[in-house]
């Protein structure tokens, strides 16, 4: 699945077809194709070792091979939009990004991007959050520090309920793979924050999220859009409170949770922990319920669709 599958829009109707000739790059997303020998649509791996659990969880999904081809340019969303050390949870961890990393190059990836809007002063995010030093550790990696006019595209959004076209990150376009790293986390406005929310880093107008629209509705609208190809929630440290910035009540389930629908590893991020000090159903998190509603993806998975694993 190269670029052209990084944006979903829903093939009903003369508007998404319209949408699809106005932008050939704006078309159905699909499930990248699996092993068939291991194939679950999610994994839930817990141990203390970060790149242990983190290549676990991708090998659960037929190995990194089953996503990134040789010559591929991947870009990965982390979010590192605050000065906060990961630990706090706020942020994802830099050992995540450098396992992924090092399975993208091991998969013979010809270039590979970590991008992000930073919600303060983007210098000091990245410092904070220890992607400065990763960066400096790892030279095979580009950090990209959206937010300027010229970093974004508009695509139209036929289906979306809050805005008829939007304001995405231009660096879509240019790669084969798209992998959403996001933290697990709470939110004051829609509960939690995880893979539908972290997308939210790959826009221009958050404002317009926040003010002009309703923010559920919007977070689902982006979901139905823009699909990765794969999604892995850190969910090594979790900011239980005051999120999504923090400082915060600060939980360790150590895990990682990968699939290739993000709503569904979104669903098991929040039945991990209890979020807002609360014990959350899926069900209940309105831009969870609305994007599965949209096809964005699903809410439960069989059990014997999922691979667990506790590697200690």
């Amino acid at each position: 699945m190269k670029r052209r599958d990084f944006f979903r829009t829903t093939l009903f109707g003369a508007a998404a077809f319209q949408a699809a000739r106005l932008a050939p790059w704006v078309t159905p997303a699909h499930a990248a194709p699996l092993s068939p020998a291991v194939d679950p649509t999610l994994a839930v791996v817990k141990g203390q070792d970060i790149a242990a659990t983190v290549r676990a969880a991708v090998d659960a999904l037929g190995g990194i091979d089953a996503f990134v081809k040789p010559g591929d340019i991947v870009f990965l969303k982390p979010n590192m939009s605050f000065p906060n050390p990961p630990e706090w949870g706020s942020t994802t961890h830099p050992d995540v990004i450098r396992t992924v990393v090092r399975l993208c190059e091991e998969a013979g990836a010809r270039r590979i991007i970590a991008a992000d809007f930073p919600m303060r002063r983007a210098e000091r995010c990245l410092e904070k959050s220890g992607m400065t030093a990763l960066a400096a550790e790892l030279p095979q990696l580009t950090f990209v520090q959206l937010g300027e006019d010229k970093d974004f595209v508009t695509i139209p959004a036929p289906d979306a309920t809050q805005f008829q076209e939007i304001a995405v990150a231009k660096l879509l376009q240019k790669a084969d793979v798209f992998i959403n790293l996001p933290t697990a986390k709470a939110h004051s406005g829609t509960s939690v924050s995880m893979a539908l929310k972290n997308l939210m880093g790959l826009i221009q107008d958050r404002r317009a999220f926040h003010g002009d629209y309703d923010l559920h509705e919007a977070v689902a609208d982006l979901g139905a859009l823009i699909r990765p190809q794969l999604t892995l929630l850190d969910a090594h440290y979790a900011l239980l409170t005051n999120g999504p910035g923090g400082p915060g009540s600060i939980g360790q389930p150590g895990a990682v949770i990968a699939g290739t629908d993000p709503v569904a590893v979104d669903a098991a991020g929040v039945r991990i922990a209890e979020w807002n000090n609360r014990m959350n159903d899926p069900a209940d998190i309105r831009h969870l319920a609305l994007a599965a509603e949209r096809g964005a993806g699903s809410l439960t998975t069989p059990e014997e669709q999922i691979f667990r694993s506790n590697l200690g």
